[in-house]
């Protein structure tokens, strides 16, 4: 697939015919913000299984989950889990799915690799395929692993207000009832399932929009069809995908071809409110003319005044400071948010307002100022 290769060699939007635990390592070091997991689950039925009716389960029968013992299935995961080591950033994190045939020992071999788990997410199933032999219960639930690249690692992203946002303002939990693929979304081929365990769109856009802002990498070293190659495209992230299978390759080039691009104004837009607010001095609003020297701040209860000083302190009787110390002093407190404390009067419509309005409004301007650059 034809790539837009950045100026660091790395191929953005394209996807990389190979095996991963190749691949992977010849691309630049620490290329990916985050990674998406998909592997094999090694879940090969010993005998076909049937329906009550005596039809056939479509089962997962593909010769890439066939390995020929649970040492052969750890030494895969190892490799490809070590090459993701090389191209992830220290900032970043890596989601990896399945099921209980598989997930225990990935973990375990992730912990094993130096990576620190942060959640282990229940994809709960509202639509998963009955148990047919009544021999045990319907599993109607995945295991994703959210994990760090290391225990001492900062600066990771997970944009906490949004998906409280997108859950009705309710923190949102590690058990996500999501549906299975199917219907329009399931991708077909002949009539048949294109891919086996194609995920349902829903699910990679909670992940990439929990732990990626626009514009960061998002790497699938299993692509599979390209469902995160399509949610990230949406959601305005970059993504490089590897998949080893050139049917798969050409269902997800046909797939991201027929994906538009999120705009501004779309749901990508909900991860401004987890982005880095610019730091914003008093001082910035009197240099910018929003106060003058000499105007005054007063408390709600107008009780209480201060002057506005040309170097962007406040006098308030004989204190003399930050909008904070003095707010503090005037309060008799030893700390006290002078940003909401002080009042401003707005002389377009006469009514009082928080001096943290004024903040708003220059760091609004900062950002549609940085979006504009950045879209240019």
């Amino acid at each position: 697939m034809k790539s837009d290769v950045s100026k660091s060699g790395i191929p953005l939007d394209s996807i990389i015919h190979g095996d991963c635990r190749e691949e992977l390592y010849r691309l630049p070091e620490h290329c990916a913000d985050m990674i998406f997991a998909d592997p094999p689950y090694n879940l090969q039925l010993a005998k076909r299984l049937r329906r009550p009716d005596s039809s056939l389960v479509d089962a997962v029968d593909d010769d890439w989950d066939a390995f020929a013992s649970l040492h052969e299935y750890d030494e895969f995961t190892r490799d490809w889990l070590t090459a993701c080591r090389h191209v992830l950033k220290d900032t970043g994190t890596i989601w990896v799915i399945g099921s209980y045939h598989c997930i225990f020992r990935i973990g375990s071999i992730m912990q094993d690799l130096g990576y620190w788990i942060l959640n282990d997410i229940v994809w709960i199933k509202s639509n998963p395929t009955p148990n047919m032999n009544g021999t045990r219960f319907c599993n109607a639930h995945d295991t994703l692993i959210w994990a760090k690249k290391s225990r001492d690692e900062r600066g990771y992203t997970f944009n906490y207000r949004t998906m409280k946002a997108a859950n009705d303002d309710v923190q949102m939990r590690s058990d996500w009832y999501i549906p299975l693929c199917g219907g329009s979304e399931r991708l077909l081929t002949d009539g048949l399932k294109s891919h086996s365990t194609q995920k349902p769109l829903a699910l990679l856009k909670r992940v990439i929009s929990a732990s990626t802002r626009p514009g960061m990498t998002v790497l699938d070293p299993f692509f599979g069809t390209g469902t995160t190659g399509a949610a990230a495209k949406q959601l305005k992230r970059r993504y490089i995908g590897i998949e080893r299978e050139p049917g798969y390759i050409a269902v997800a080039q046909q797939r991201l071809a027929a994906t538009e691009t999120g705009t501004q104004s779309q749901d990508c837009n909900l991860t401004d409110l987890d982005a880095p607010k610019p730091r914003i001095p008093f001082g910035t609003l009197v240099e910018l003319g929003l106060l003058k020297p000499g105007d005054i701040l007063t408390t709600a209860d107008l009780k209480s005044r201060a002057v506005v000083q040309q170097d962007g302190t406040i006098v308030s009787n004989d204190f003399r400071g930050s909008i904070h110390t003095v707010a503090a002093a005037v309060a008799g407190k030893h700390t006290c948010n002078g940003w909401q404390f002080w009042m401003y009067l707005d002389t377009v419509d006469g009514t009082l307002q928080p001096l943290d309005t004024l903040r708003s409004i220059v760091r609004t301007q900062l950002l549609n100022s940085t979006r504009e650059r950045q879209e240019a």
